[in-house]
């Protein structure tokens, strides 16, 4: 089943944000539009280039009224010792949660069972707390938070504007489609 326009499930969280220990439930992502942004563990390889991207676009995301979340089945201690550790980490604002119990990566599909680890999954969450997007990559593929930005874009557009939908590689200021019987077979 897809998740798309599914509802987040509820989930409880302790997470690390700006020195200090949190806590973090799904009502957080409700109210505003939000990027729960799962990756496999702290202190390996992608990820930090991953994150470090995020944190490097933060304020971009920040001006679309957009949270981040990053989300790991680490806990919130490895979290901050990681920050506390790593040049790429130790520039991260916005909040990263533990997710130890596997709740949060079992609500959102994204859980390696025989692992114990997310998979590269990236979801869009709308302000009434519907998922909008979602995107899951194998390990060994980095996300590119620019793009992340245009769908985000996009998914806020077409939410804005009933009746309009963003074609392939649409930009923001770009032309929108109308569906109607006008166009069948004229794309």
């Amino acid at each position: 089943m897809s998740l798309i326009n599914t509802d987040v499930k509820p989930f409880k969280a302790t997470a690390y944000k700006n020195g200090k220990f949190v806590e973090v439930t799904d009502a957080d992502l409700r109210g505003k539009w939000s990027v729960v942004f799962f990756y496999p563990a702290d202190f390996t390889f992608v990820c930090p280039t991953e994150l470090e991207d995020l944190q490097n676009n933060y304020g971009h995301f920040q001006k679309l009224g957009v949270e981040i979340y990053s989300v790991s089945t680490d806990t919130h201690f490895a979290h901050k010792a990681w920050h506390d550790t790593s040049p790429a980490i130790g520039k991260i604002e916005y909040t990263m949660v533990g997710d130890p119990t596997l709740t949060i990566s079992r609500n959102f599909e994204v859980l390696i069972e025989e692992a114990g680890l997310a998979d590269r999954g990236t979801f869009v969450i709308d302000p009434q707390g519907k998922i909008q997007v979602v995107e899951i990559t194998a390990g060994g593929i980095g996300r590119d938070a620019n793009e992340l930005l245009r769908k985000i874009k996009a998914a806020q557009y077409v939410a804005a504007h009933p009746g309009e939908v963003c074609p392939a590689k649409w930009q923001e200021g770009e032309k929108t489609l109308a569906p109607s019987l006008d166009l069948i077979g004229k794309i």
